[in-house]
């Protein structure tokens, strides 16, 4: 390991960066070197630059995977090696904004009904149910559900935050069949490996094959099931900050982008051309034959 590389790690953990990103950055510099042949210590904005455009054009990478070799860039040139550049020198891709696909309330009950397996079933649900993200459902401990308080404790999700969640009377009835079933003693959804939990690619795996299975047109992702928890609840009238809270959202800004794909909400907005008044059209005249 080179003195930078441990710098850099401990400039990470200092900063207590979460462990996929600490790894993710180390390898957005090391592909950075070896593009050039270089140490980064000896490249400067120029290079960043050509590298940039590489990404964009010859590899076609997306705006989003961009952004996170970029960010690796400034952590190493401002915080490492504490470059006083502008941050214009290492500009950040803007990304198009889009839309996540929503499933309905019917095509979320039909996709779980096709997932077959229970351990499968079961964690595609509790994400569905309590809105988590992948990795947050994947690290569940069976001492998160609270039965008592009919909550689940999700621990360190995003951002190293802790946070509870509503435990679905329906969801609770599902774990408890699949506890008494597998008796898993520390995660909740063990993988593999002794002493380690499901994998995020086992998990995306299972909802594949369960998409194939039932039909379903639009794309899913396990974290289409979170996309459809947000939706569900903002169009049965629940409010945009418990929806913030109950997400993990750092900024209510990131929760307002559901407005937009609310469509019971949308769609029940009246349009304000059905306040105009209804006002006759004209007459219309006989045209003279044409004399020509």
């Amino acid at each position: 390991m080179t003195p930078l590389r441990r710098r850099m790690l401990e400039d990470m953990t200092i900063r207590n960066l979460a462990d996929n990103t600490r790894l993710s950055y180390v390898q957005q510099i090391v592909s950075y070197s070896n593009y050039f042949h270089r140490p980064p210590e000896e490249l400067g904005p120029e290079e960043i630059r050509t590298y940039q455009l590489y990404l964009t054009q010859t590899r076609r990478l997306s705006p989003s995977s961009v952004s996170v070799a970029t960010g690796a860039l400034r952590f190493l040139y401002k915080v490492t090696l504490k470059r006083d550049w502008p941050l214009d020198e290492i500009p950040m891709p803007k990304r198009p904004f889009k839309l996540p696909v929503v499933l309905s309330r019917e095509e979320v009950m039909h996709f779980l009904d096709s997932v077959y397996s229970l351990k499968h079933r079961a964690i595609l649900t509790a994400a569905y149910a309590a809105g988590l993200r992948i990795s947050e459902a994947t690290h569940l401990k069976v001492t998160d559900i609270d039965s008592q308080r009919m909550m689940l404790r999700v621990d360190q999700g995003k951002g190293r935050k802790d946070r509870y969640v509503m435990l679905s009377p329906r969801l609770l009835e599902l774990l408890r069949a699949y506890w008494k079933a597998v008796r898993p003693v520390l995660w909740l959804f063990p993988g593999d490996l002794p002493g380690q939990p499901i994998t995020r690619d086992a998990v995306g795996q299972a909802c594949q094959k369960a998409h194939r299975a039932s039909g379903i047109k639009k794309p899913i992702t396990p974290h289409s099931l979170r996309h459809a928890f947000a939706t569900h609840l903002l169009e049965s009238g629940t409010d945009l900050r418990t929806i913030q809270l109950l997400l993990g959202h750092r900024s209510l800004a990131t929760t307002s982008r559901y407005l937009k794909v609310a469509t019971r909400t949308v769609c029940a907005t009246a349009s304000p051309f059905d306040w105009l008044p209804q006002v006759e059209p004209p007459t219309p005249t006989a045209t003279p034959p044409a004399q020509f």
